[in-house]
């Protein structure tokens, strides 16, 4: 796709939004009885199914802290969540071979839809788990529960772009479910820069996967109504003198994203109210 191709002389996106408005966004909490918490996120076409558990007894003993909980993030891919989709060899009925690069798992999300072999992709999950496990060890409230575990455990079921960022809002809505204390809400979106034909500058607020594959990008997370950020992740290189425009942008987004997420907090409180299980 080309970059002139995003945008029509409308000034329209390919799936008709404009520059500074997000996808489809649909979330529900408590999804599952088998974990102290649980959401389900739908943004466009990306869905991100999150547990938590905790604070518990950490699994591991190195992990132990006599100070604050330990916040560990598990983070896990779909084999049907790509674009691409794999076939068997023949001969061999465990052969997980795709179709068009064998050997090589398909990952769309963060700032980019990158092609990567094993250790490459796995170097990759591991990014994610980091990133969200400091993200949210600086706005949970640790110290009131040492020497335990908070466990986040991630499931991408579809892939359409913005994949950390719709993780970070899951994450947070079944932390609010399991009752772990935290500040605030933490809400995350991302940011395209798009050069238009005249040569100026345009930031595009929520990535599609088609998006991320042609623009630089940046993922960003606030704290609350706050212009807090908690997490700033690049991708790609960016410009810095279009960086401040698209901070600006990205802040508005995560308010929108603030206000969503808060809506079906209090739907999911009204609704356990009442079923008189508060």
């Amino acid at each position: 796709m080309s970059r002139y191709e995003i945008l029509s002389p409308e000034g329209l996106r390919t799936d008709g939004r404009r520059w500074n408005e997000i996808r489809r966004f649909s979330a529900k909490m408590a999804t599952t009885t088998a974990a102290d918490g649980s959401s389900y996120v739908e943004h466009g076409n990306t869905k991100v199914i999150c547990s938590v558990n905790g604070p518990i007894e950490p699994r591991a003993a190195n992990a132990r802290s006599s100070e604050r909980a330990t916040i560990t993030v598990d983070v896990c891919f779909a084999a049907f969540s790509g674009t691409d989709r794999k076939k068997r060899g023949k001969g061999d009925k465990y052969s997980t071979r795709p179709i068009k690069s064998p050997n090589l798992p398909t990952y769309q999300g963060g700032g980019g839809a990158l092609l990567m072999g094993r250790a490459q992709s796995k170097r990759r999950v591991l990014e994610m788990q980091s990133a969200l496990s400091r993200t949210f060890a600086s706005t949970l409230l640790t110290a009131l529960h040492p020497r335990s575990e908070v466990h986040i455990s991630l499931h991408i079921l579809s892939q359409d772009g913005s994949i950390l960022a719709t993780c970070v809002n899951a994450a947070t809505l079944a932390l609010v479910d399991a009752g772990v204390p935290m500040t605030d809400y933490v809400t995350a979106c991302t940011v395209a820069s798009y050069t238009n034909p005249d040569e100026s500058d345009e930031p595009l607020l929520d990535m599609n996967s088609a998006e991320e594959m042609d623009l630089p990008g940046i993922t960003l997370a606030t704290v609350g109504r706050s212009d807090r950020i908690s997490l700033l992740q690049l991708e790609t290189k960016v410009r810095l003198e279009r960086l401040e425009g698209m901070l600006a942008v990205g802040l508005d987004g995560c308010g929108k994203i603030r206000q969503l997420l808060d809506e079906v907090v209090r739907e999911h409180g009204n609704e356990m109210a009442r079923m008189g299980t508060l």
